[in-house]
């Protein structure tokens, strides 16, 4: 079929200008066309029927969408707990009813449009532009589609593209209202303010037994002890189990002679090299250190630091230039060499400081070969153990059990809340095995919990032995952080009182330089600030309260850092010139006429489905996602 609309088709035809402006889920896009057919009914709008085959195409195809975005595959139980049924059903049913009201009105496509439309789709063409059969036939494979059923699906998108321009296309933004909209976006305001900080009220005075009381009550439960947990951790690492003084002396002896070539330490040099670009200018230098010229004084000459030229304690294998390496380890200490050509430039070397080369001797080394051969024991040791361990803890030993049969021990950290601090808010020290504060306020008394990864080698078990509940604390318990969040809020209450009182003072009448000076503070000024910004101290509150009235407006809010109060006045509005064709108003006129558009066409959209009359088969969707029916 395809074939015989090819032979008809012309010069190449640019998209459908609805196309570009547009974007609603019931019309556009070439993945929305890939769709099967079967028996099996999953939703009717009137006399169209949507297969129970192309939702299951549809839901996948959505669900692997949503699975790329979210970086990990996604099921169909998961999908629909995400609402994807509901979307994929919605397009598809919105598809029906406009396919169904172009049957009616009788819409068409010629066959050398619709073969210029298949050929001009960005999904078919080749890296280097132009129609491309072959990507066509992976396209198709790809979807379980045949050509014949593509060119059908592809017909009914482009008549649905018909029927949407017919609807909406030319809809433009009327000027005055894209006017409207640019002037209430672009508009800025100068705008002048007072700081008000807590320090203009001096200091907060200690509240009355009674206040103390009253505040106390209202805000009892900011003040409740939390949930603590008490718990038993068994420990099984090579730290607990190593027993260094257990390796013998023969042992430490043997695994010496094994790794002997680790104690040995080759000579090493503390080397300066100077390079030169050229060997004319290499051999100069050379003449001049033989004249009586220190090699300091020649890095003073040429301009080097002590950086430039350094190398560091080197031993001759370190050197990655041989003939360098050659070089330095023939002088003397103190001593500086003639021209040496290395690989890659003409250098000099002075050597600082020899160190010679050295053994450590057994005795030196004894504690800590003694370490490591407790430390390999020990990991053996804990493999074997992690398993007996477990079988115990199956056969329903406690941990304590446990520890004694295995000579090891438990550990009972003190209390702890869900932030692993104790009753006096200090940190409990617990071990930093992964998992195991939100392991313990997951689990419960006699609940047995999978053990922990500790460190590299080790594991943990815990049991939680007791849960002490939330209660109210009396005053007395918390009485200092009672003091300290009275004065707070009272702070905060006096700076917001003191604010509005100036605000409305500048309100009637008031200087804003006189409200300064009875302060002792400045007046601010903030220029050009914009209706969606922010600037310093004026915060978001503080930009709304600004943008709330017309020039001259007075208002109080809070600063920015939101411990501070502002009082603040407009004292311009700045409103921007409009001209029709500049380039952010265009791009405003686009988006605003694309949301005319959708909206129109979702609302035709809604229209033709009350009138035609939406049918879902509940049962069989419910299939396809995988969850039962209430």
């Amino acid at each position: 079929m395809l074939d015989a609309l090819r032979k008809g088709a012309g010069t190449w035809i640019a998209k459908l200008f609805i196309a570009l402006l547009v974007m609603s889920f019931a019309v556009w896009g070439v993945a929305d066309i890939f769709q099967g057919f079967g028996q099996n009914v999953a939703a009717k709008v009137g006399g169209t029927e949507i297969s129970l085959f192309s939702f299951d195409r549809a839901y996948r195809r959505d669900l692997n969408n949503l699975g790329r975005q979210i970086g990990r595959p996604l099921s169909t139980v998961e999908g629909a707990q995400f609402g994807i049924p509901q979307q994929t059903l919605g397009k598809l049913v919105a598809e029906a009813a406009m396919n169904e009201t172009a049957t009616s009105m009788n819409l068409g496509v010629s066959d050398q449009r619709l073969s210029t439309l298949i050929q001009a789709d960005p999904a078919f063409q080749r890296p280097g532009g132009g129609y491309d059969r072959s990507q066509l036939a992976q396209v198709l494979h790809n979807n379980g589609m045949t050509e014949d059923e593509y060119v059908v699906e592809r017909r009914q998108l482009a008549e649905r593209q018909q029927l949407a321009e017919g609807l909406t296309g030319g809809m433009a933004t009327p000027i005055a209202y894209l006017e409207a909209l640019h002037s209430f976006e672009a508009e800025t305001r100068d705008v002048s303010y007072l700081l008000l900080e807590p320090a203009l009220l001096g200091e907060i005075e200690d509240p009355s037994e009674t206040d103390l009381t009253a505040y106390f009550d209202a805000e009892k439960d900011n003040f409740k002890a939390p949930e603590y947990r008490e718990i038993a951790i068994l420990e099984l690492s090579p730290t607990k189990l190593m027993r260094p003084d257990d390796i013998g002396e023969d042992a430490v002896a043997a695994e010496y002679d094994r790794n002997k070539d680790d104690y040995f330490q080759a000579e090493r040099r503390d080397v300066r090299q100077m390079s030169f670009p050229n060997e004319d200018d290499a051999k100069a230098a050379a003449e001049k250190l033989a004249g009586g010229m220190t090699f300091d004084d020649l890095m003073a000459e040429q301009g080097l630091g002590a950086n430039d030229v350094d190398l560091g304690l080197m031993a001759k294998a370190d050197f990655l230039d041989e003939a360098i390496g050659d070089a330095a380890f023939l002088l003397a200490q103190g001593e500086t060499s003639g021209v040496v050509e290395g690989r890659f430039s003409s250098v000099i070397v002075n050597v600082t400081e020899i160190e010679p080369e050295s053994v450590k001797a057994v005795e030196e080394v004894a504690d800590e070969i003694r370490v490591e051969l407790a430390q390999d024991q020990a990991e053996r040791e804990v493999l074997d153990l992690l398993d007996e361990i477990e079988d115990a803890r199956a056969g329903g030993a406690s941990l304590a059990e446990i520890a004694s049969r295995f000579s090891l021990e438990t550990i009972t950290p003190a209390a702890f809340d869900a932030q692993g601090n104790n009753e006096n808010e200090a940190a409990v020290v617990l071990p930093e095995a992964d998992g195991l504060l939100a392991g313990a306020f997951d689990s419960d008394v006699g609940v047995e919990n999978d053990p922990l990864q500790l460190g590299d080698r080790g594991f943990l078990w815990y049991e939680v032995t007791k849960v002490v509940p939330y209660r109210d604390r009396d005053l007395s318990e918390v009485r200092d952080r009672v003091v300290a969040a009275w004065k707070a809020a009272e702070e905060e209450k006096r700076l917001t009182e003191l604010a509005t009182d100036l605000a409305e003072r500048a309100r009637t009448g008031a200087d804003f330089a006189s409200l300064a000076e009875e302060l002792g503070a400045d007046v601010k000024f903030v220029a050009g600030l914009a209706r969606t910004g922010s600037d310093g101290d004026l915060g978001r509150e503080a930009v709304v309260a600004a943008f709330a009235g017309p020039s001259g407006i007075t208002a109080a809010a809070p600063a920015s850092d939101g411990a501070n109060r502002l009082v603040l006045k407009v004292d311009a509005v700045n409103s921007a010139a409009f001209f029709a064709e500049a380039q952010d108003v265009r791009q405003l006129r686009t988006q605003l006429s694309q949301q005319l558009q959708d909206s129109l066409l979702n609302q035709y959209v809604t229209d033709i489905e009350q009138k035609a009359g939406v049918e879902v088969n509940q049962a069989s969707i419910a299939q396809v996602i995988g969850v039962g029916t209430n």
